[in-house]
């Protein structure tokens, strides 16, 4: 969707709320919104809007990785696994 044409006023939205919630929660639209002439705010549906930042704190993730990575923080695959299974059996030990 192109976000050019999808350019509302905010008088617009005023008058025209419950039906743009409406369409933007049925048909995934996105809307920007103007104020005196400036785009200000973007208004999306909530579950578009969880799943980018899901997506956000993936990327965070895999950059703090690379990150870790090229600083050769690292440990190999079967350390890590070992390392997992001993904090889950030391925690299911806890619950006893």
């Amino acid at each position: 969707m192109k976000l050019s044409t999808a350019v509302k006023p905010i008088s617009y939205l005023k008058a025209h709320a419950s039906e743009l919630i409406r369409d933007i929660t049925n048909n995934k639209n996105t809307l920007v919104i103007t104020h005196n002439g400036e785009a200000k705010v973007v208004v999306l549906d909530i579950k578009i809007y969880e799943r980018m930042q899901e997506t956000l704190a993936l990327l965070k993730i895999l950059t703090r990785s690379k990150q870790q990575a090229k600083r050769g923080n690292v440990k190999s695959m079967n350390d890590t696994f070992t390392s997992l299974e001993k904090r889950i059996r030391a925690f299911n030990d806890e619950k006893i």
